[in-house]
Parts: structure tokens; sequence; C-alpha cells
């Protein structure tokens, strides 16, 4: 007895749109293994596409009790099969595209007008994929070379440089073929031993739409075979017989979702009319399945609109079940979305979103995790994002440059780092506590790159002899202080080296070397390294940011998926997927030109003509395999289309499908198209309104501008001078400081801002006025660059920073000589970077300071100066705000400052090193007599109880920026808000 009755040719069956194809194909299956014995039934074999449809189809099978199931294979698999002839086995991609790097490096060093080194990797990557596709398609190389390429330029003289390398692996391809080519190997012994012995038993490939050469061969052998036969997917029965006729013509066609199937028919010597329905299942709706093949109809006859538009059925019953959702941006749309999902669980219903945007997904993931809710994502996460995997970047990111602060604290607070000692009691505690501790530390001096000294020093200092500090200490500076610089080394020293080190960094000291691989991702992420492992011997030499991308290359084309995890009714499927799973209710999103369908991947080697003339598929082709993966899902019978109006940074432009179903929708009223597409954005709306909703916050009240008046005890009994202007412009800020011991979070890292060019400039003059006496010579300004170069050298770790310091200096080093000579014609340095402090009589208040420079004349007077990189203040400034000079002068004049004896101050004086000009603070309008009076009324303005902080009270101007603005709510009241005194207590 067999499966299929016989025939003269070719047998090809087909399942129409809006159906679901995995659970109609194995429906009828099982009805046809039904008349079968048992013994035939577990000799057929069937043929599918991906896992996921072999899964489901096992799960059908299951669903009908006992039976010897169908031998269900993966057409990828072909590849592995011993074939029936010996012959070489795959060798691995890794391999290749490691032989490729080799090459075309190679390449590179001998021509490097060819293409810069940095575009090694992708044109690596590129150059596999045209290797893969002219072995899956058949196409022979010579044709490359017998192209007419007189009208192009010579680019492709440069292109066919990289083509002779693509003939070196292909004249190797008998011998040592990839998984492609021997993948068209098997199916071409396949064809020949079918030949002779014929396989009497049914062979079946089902939901295949031969878009792969090799897989359109293998179709043809198996659709001849006596029990042969093809099942095709979503095939369009309402195509009339002239649209197909006109699909001949590839550079036309090819982006049509049904044109892959002309192909096969053409293959195949089969008509559209000769194609039976493999089982009975109807479409979900009959009248959507019409709408939707005469809005997808080839640009050349969209004219047929027309002709056949007024002739479909009521356009109400199309849409039923269909729902068009525009949202205003991605964020509005990935939480409707959302909220659509939610919905339909609680009813008990199965809900799938389909979108090839990796950014939305995430984005509907992330709103789905505010109910606790997460998705079943059939492709998982990348391996670049798991933890292994970022850990295993951050590792190699340290080689060939000096170890950062950001880079190590980055890899110290990793998930996994330290995470092997499984016995004790928390150790993972202590070393991020250790951890935070030198953040703050680093923070706070401004470690740009801490070293193995500056971490000894520091481990004893703080933790003095603490239990377990040293050897903690010691594993950082083994592990990734210490990273040789392998320059241009083999490849497998950099792999080896890494690997073994970040198993250390993870294992911690004296921890176990397996946690690394431990978790579900580390298990998934181990046998791609091992690969690599294995494969790097054949990676020639690179440099360390070659690694960098060559493990970002090998980890990305992987992905991490746990099936334990996702909510059973909730998925997220890829738009393969369409054809081999369905839910209740399906969300194509995304549905954007550039989104869905993609634009296009830019070849760098063939244009379309070209590629059409050596048999190479079009660009377009993967538009057309979209397309049929959307006419498959909008013809199921509970769709939700989304997209977003308006992306991250312009408007956006609809998908040409949902353009092309609207604008024929909207030219049918008399079909009630019109009313239909309402009622279709209609729903959609309500989902929108209902995730602007979510995302509106709750009415509640504004805050007011703070004025805090803490407790007379709370407030601060000390200042620095460089702070009274902060009492005067914002108080707010040193109330958060000095009452509440808040301070500003230091950068990571120092960081070249005006503070750090602040330092350094004071310290480069505070050693040139200290080397000796200035007479304005050329030596002098020589002495001056030469002090500047070793203190950019100590306190400035970048390059680029210390040329920018450097012009400078020594665009004022000219005039700073001169005038410094100048000062010591007549004047005689005390002191430089003086310190002192004044306590006076309200509330034992102490005013702190810390002059750049003191001298004293011949009269016994004193003289203060000041060094600003930027401008000095204006008088009206200093008089009102900036009272820092005048209240040193006050001090000088009280003997505050150490080691200098009590005297009239004669002057004082901002030296502008940036404008290369002096400015005097203003001592005859504004003696220090007056000066102290007006200091004491201000901090007894401040003993009063009532008396508060208000924030921003007179600041400089309205972009001025606080650092304490946050905590204040600023933005939520108006400078001109009056302020809210609080009495705390």
């Amino acid at each position: 007895m067999a499966l299929f009755e016989p025939t003269s040719g070719p047998r090809l069956f087909a399942l129409p749109m809006g159906v679901d194809f995995t659970a109609a194909f194995t429906k009828g299956l099982i009805a046809r293994l039904d008349h079968l014995p048992p013994h035939e039934q577990a000799r057929v074999e069937v043929y599918v596409n991906t896992a996921r449809m072999r899964r489901r189809m096992t799960e059908i099978f299951d669903q009908h009790g006992s039976r010897l199931l169908p031998r269900i294979r993966l057409i990828g698999e072909l590849a592995d099969l011993p074939g029936p002839n010996p012959m070489p086995p795959a060798v691995p991609t890794l391999r290749k595209r490691l032989e490729l790097v080799t090459l075309i490096r190679q390449l590179l060093v001998s021509a490097p007008e060819i293409a810069p080194r940095t575009a090694l990797f992708s044109l690596a990557d590129s150059l596999a994929a045209l290797m893969d596709e002219m072995q899956s398609e058949g196409c022979d190389p010579q044709k490359l070379h017998d192209l007419d390429v007189t009208d192009q330029s010579g680019h492709w003289q440069r292109a066919l440089a990289f083509v002779r390398i693509v003939e070196q692996f292909l004249e190797n391809s008998a011998t040592q073929p990839d998984r492609l080519g021997r993948q068209r190997m098997i199916v071409t012994a396949l064809e020949a031993y079918w030949q002779d012995n014929v396989p009497q038993h049914p062979v079946i490939i089902a939901g295949s739409t031969g878009s792969r050469g090799a897989t359109s061969e293998f179709m043809k052998i198996v659709a001849a075979l006596p029990q042969g036969a093809i099942v095709l997917p979503g095939f369009d029965y309402d195509l009339p017989g002239p649209v197909w006729d006109t699909m001949g013509d590839v550079l036309t066609a090819e982006d049509h979702p049904q044109y892959r199937f002309r192909n096969v028919m053409n293959l195949l010597g089969v008509d559209h009319t000769q194609i039976p329905l493999w089982d009975a299942a109807t479409p979900a709706n009959d009248a959507r399945n019409k709408l939707v093949s005469l809005a997808l109809r080839p640009a050349p006859v969209t004219d047929a609109w027309l002709a056949e538009g007024p002739r479909l059925p009521d356009l109400t019953l199309a849409a039923d079940g269909l729902t068009l959702l525009e949202a205003p941006d991605p964020r509005t749309e990935a939480n409707a979305i959302a909220l659509v999902m939610r919905e339909t669980i609680e009813q008990g219903r199965t809900a799938a979103l389909v979108s090839p945007d990796p950014v939305l997904n995430r984005m509907v993931k992330a709103a789905l995790d505010r109910w606790n809710l997460t998705p079943d994502d059939s492709k998982g996460d990348l391996a670049t994002l798991a933890p292994p995997g970022r850990i295993l970047r951050q590792v190699a990111e340290l080689y060939g440059t000096r170890v950062g602060a950001d880079a190590l604290l980055r890899v110290l607070k990793h998930p996994l780092t330290h995470s092997g000692h499984l016995q004790e009691e928390d150790p993972r505690g202590n070393h991020l506590r250790r951890t935070r501790d030198m953040e703050l530390e680093i923070r706070r001096k401004g470690v740009a790159y801490p070293d193995a000294a500056w971490l000894r020093k520091w481990i004893v200092d703080r933790y003095k002899g603490e239990a377990g500090t040293e050897t903690w200490a010691e594993w950082i500076i083994d592990t990734l202080l210490t990273i040789p610089d392998f320059g241009e080394a083999p490849l497998q020293q950099y792999v080896e080296d890494h690997i073994e080190r970040t198993i250390c960094v993870v294992a911690g000291p004296e921890g176990e070397t397996s946690t690394l691989w431990r978790n579900a991702a580390g298990r998934v992420t181990k046998p791609m390294i091992d690969e690599f492992r294995r494969e790097a011997h054949v990676g020639g030499d690179i440099t360390a940011f070659d690694y960098v991308g060559l493990l970002h290359g090998v980890l990305s084309g992987n992905e991490i998926r746990d099936r334990d995890t996702g909510h059973p009714m909730l998925g997220i499927l890829g738009t393969r997927d369409v054809r081999v799973e369905q839910a209740d209710v399906m969300i194509l999103a995304g549905l954007n030109e550039g989104t869905w369908p993609s634009a296009p991947k830019p070849d760098p080697w063939l244009n379309r003509a070209m590629r059409a003339r050596v048999g190479l598929n079009l660009p377009e082709r993967q538009i057309g395999l979209a397309a049929h993966d959307f006419q498959q899902a909008i013809t199921l019978p509970n769709v939700v289309i989304s997209r977003a109006i308006r992306s991250d940074d312009a408007q956006t432009v609809p998908s040409r499908w949902l353009n092309r179903l609207t604008n024929l929708m909207s030219g049918l009223p008399e079909n009630g198209g019109r009313e239909a597409l309402a009622a279709m954005r209609t729903r959609g709306q309500r989902w929108v309104q209902l995730a602007e909703a979510m995302e509106t916050p709750g009415s509640a009240p504004r805050a007011t501008r703070p004025s805090p008046c803490p407790p007379i005890e709370a407030r601060p009994r000390k200042l620095f001078v460089t702070e009274v202007q902060t009492l005067i412009r914002d108080p707010y800020a040193i109330y958060v400081k000095r009452v509440l011991n808040l301070q500003k979070l230091d950068p990571l890292g120092r960081n070249p801002d005006a503070r750090l060019r602040g330092t350094v400039l004071h310290r480069v003059l505070e050693l040139f006025t200290k080397s000796g006496p200035v007479t304005g010579s050329a030596e002098d300004k020589e002495r001056l660059m030469n002090i500047a170069e070793k203190v950019l050298e100590e306190e400035v770790p970048w390059t680029v920073t210390r040329t920018f310091y450097r012009g400078r200096i020594e665009k004022f080093a000219n005039w700073f000589v001169q005038a410094e000579a100048h000062r010591q014609t007549y004047l005689e340095t005390l002191g430089r970077e003086v310190g002192g402090g004044l306590t006076l009589g309200v509330g034992d208040f102490t005013l702190i300071a810390k002059a750049d420079r003191i001298d004293k004349d011949d009269k016994g007077r004193l003289h203060l100066f000041d060094y600003k990189t930027g401008g000095a203040p204006a008088e009206k400034e200093q008089t009102y705000f900036d009272k820092q000079l005048l209240l040193m002068a006050m001090m000088a004049e009280e003997g505050a400052f150490t080691g200098i004896d009590p005297a009239e101050v004669a002057s004082a004086t901002y030296i502008s090193l940036r404008d290369m000009e002096e400015t005097a603070a203003p001592l005859e309008a504004e003696p220090t007599d007056k000066i102290k009076g007006e200091f004491f009324s201000l901090l007894s303005s401040y003993r009063d109880a009532d008396k508060g902080y208000t924030s921003r009270r007179a600041v400089k101007n309205e972009n001025f920026e606080g650092d304490f603005d946050h905590l204040a709510r600023y933005g939520e009241w108006e400078p001109t808000d009056d302020a809210n005194p609080e009495v705390l207590e």
C-alpha cells in the first residue's frame, strides 16, 4: 500500500494562506499514514525547514496517541549526512572565516590602497556570504571574470582582487567543502544515487519555498520520486493565471510574495492549476485572502485594482478580526502591544508578536516585565549580551590598552566576577564592598589609570591588614592590571591568554574555575569558545584591536534561548516562524519601510544587473521572502498590525504592503473599504489611548521653591572663602553640602575639565616661581615650558589633552614671564599656596582660605595674587557676589595666614591666564573694615532660626546648573516663585 497514488509528473501540493500550516500539514499526513501499516509509517521521511516545526509536528503526533513516527529531518541537516558515497566532512564555518581574515589581511598589507585595515572583518563577512551564495546557487567563479564591465568604474578591478580569494576557496571545495557546499554535494550525490537506487518509501518536503539553489534542486529531485511530494506553504490560490505569467522577469517580480513558487513551478514543469490542496483545511478569512492577494499584486499589473477591486466581497468581512494600531512613537507602540498581549492571556488565549525589529522586541519585553510577564522569545538573546559574553568582551577590551579606571571597575562589578567561591559565606559581598570603596577612592582622587603600586598602597592604607584584602588585591593585579602587550601576535596566543584570564576573573582568588560556564548562558557559550580555541591556529597574526572585533563576531553569530523561562501563552516569533506556528492573536509590529521589509544590504562586490547575469539572487529576494511571511501572517484570524508614525528622529514611511492595503481599501467605498479601514483604526486607537494613559503620571502637587531652615546648632561653623559666593547666590547648595553632608559624586577617573586645568596651571606657576628669579629672558620661558612638560606628564594622562594644555601655556608664557619679572623688581614673595583660617565671633565661625601667592613690598605692605585659568570677575561682581580676594585681604590684615604676620594689604589681584591681564580687587571702594562688617551681617542673618537656605537665590544667569538642583526639584518651580521657608527640627 502506497502513501500516494501513482502519477505521471511531479507531485506538488500546497496549503492556502490563513491556515496553520504545521497543524494542517500534520493533520493531512496523519490521515494518509493511517492507511499504512506501522512499519511503513516509520519509513516515511519528512524534511522541514526549522527545528521549531519539527518540534511542533512531534507535539501534534503525540496528541494522536501512541504510534511510530515518521523520520522528521531538517533540510539544513543535509550537510551533515554521510552521503551515498564517502565525502569529506564540512569545514567549520569559523575556520573558513578565520582563513578569509588571514588572506584578506595579507592582501591589504601588500596593497593598502584597496581598502582600509579597519574594514578587515566586514570584508571577510561579505566575502563569506558571497562564497556561501555562489556554492548554494551553483555559480561558477569563472562567470565573474566573464562579466562585461566596460560600463563600470575601476571599483570592479579592485573587487576582483577579493574575488580571487573566493576562487581559492572554491577550487578546494571538493576536498574541503563548507556546510553549504557540502549540502549541494549531498544533493548532487543523492540525485545520482537515486537514479540507480530509487527509494520506494515516501519522501516529503514541507514548508520550504525553495529560495536557495541547493534546496530547490533537492525539491526537484524529491518531486520526481515515485513516492515523493512537495507541500508549499501559504500558496495564493486567488492569484489569476495572467499574473503568474507576468512573474517571469526576475528584475521586476523578485519582491512579490509568490515569486518563489513561480520558480518552483517552472523547475518542476507544473502550472498553478495543477497544485491541489494537501488538506481540506479552509482559510480563516477567505475575503481577506482575496483582499491581500489583490493588494500585493506585482507592480506592473496593479492596474488590476480598477477591474478586480469592485468584485471583491464585502471588505467589512475581510477586516473582521483585523486591527490597525498606529502609535505616535516606538515607545507607545511597544506599550500598546504589551497591553494587547496582557489582555489576550487574561482571556485565556495565546498571543505572539512578530517583528524583525530587535529593539522593538526588547521594548515590548520591558513593558511586559512591569506585570512580571516574560514572553517565549524564539530568537533569544545575542550571546554578546548574555553575562558570559559581556565579561568575555570586557576582558578582551583590556588588551593593547592602558587599563583605565572605568574599564577596571566595569569588570570588577560584573555579576560573574569573583563568583567562584561557593563554599564561603558571602565572599562576593566582601568583593563588592571593596570594589565600592575602591571606586569612591578613585572618584575622590581622580585616578585615571590605577596600577599595581597604587592598588597595593591603597589596600594597606584603607584596610590596615584586614584578612583577605592583600590576596584580593594581588588577584586583581595578576588578572587585570598586568595584561601582557602581545602587539601583533598569533591569534592562538590571544585566545588562550584571554580565556584563561577571564576564567580566573570569574573564579576569584582560589575560586572554582568552572564558574564562567555554570549557568544556562554559560553552557551555551562554552561550545562557541571551545570551537574558537580549536580553530584559532588558522587565524594568523592579529593585533589586540583586531582580536576584540573577531571575538565580537564569534559571539554575535549565536543566540542564547532559555525555553523554560517564557510564558507558555506569550511568544515573540521571527518572521519566518509564522509559517510553522501561530497564536490566537498575532501582532505584526514595526511595519515601516526599512524595518519590515528591511532595506536590502549593500553588496560591495556586485550590483543588481551583475548578480542577475551570473545567476545569483537579487537583493529583492529578501523582500520577497519577507512579503510572503507578511502575507501568511495577515491572513490569520485575529491580527493586530502596528507601526510607529515617528521614529526617534524623523517621520516614518509605512511599509509598502501596508500602504498598498490601506490605499486599496480607501479606493473601494462601494465595497465598504473606507468603513472597514476606519473600524480597524478605531480598534487600534483604543490601544494607543490605553498605552498613553498608562504612561501619563497621576496628578501630583508641584514642589515649591525650597528654603530649609535647619536648627542653629546644625548650621555650618566653617566655610571656604570660595563658598561665600555660593552662600550668596545659591544658599541651598551650602545647606546640602554642610548640613546634610552630601557631596557631588566625582566623575569616574580624572577628566580634562576646568578643575584639572586649574590644578595643573597652578602647579606649573608655583614650581616656576619657586625655581629661581625671573628676569624676562628667553631662558625663563624655556624653564617655564620645561616645568610645564614635567607637570603635564605627571598630572595629565591623555596625550591629546596634554597637547592642548601645552598650547595654552605656550600662549601666555611670554606675557607671564615679563609680568613676573616686573613683579619681582618691587615685591618679595612670602609664600605660595598659603593656608589659613580666621575665627569670627558669630557662633565661633571659621573662614578658611588658601592664597595662591602672598608678596610683600619694601614698605611691608602685603600683595595678594590669585591665578585664574578663565576670566577674572568684574568689579561689580566682586563687590556683591565674588568676594574671594576681598575676604582674603581681610584675613591677611588679621594675620590669619600661616607664617604671615598681619599687615596692611596694598593690593589683591587676579591674574587671568586666558585673557593675559591683571584685574585688581576694589579695595579702595570696599575696604577690609567694610568687608568684615558685611560678612558679619551675612553670618548673623543665618544665625536666625527663621532664615532659610533658598535655592538659586541670585544665580548669575538662568543657564547656571547647580550641583544640587535635582534635590531642590528645580523645574517644578520657576525662578520667579517665592521661596517656601520650612523650619526643620
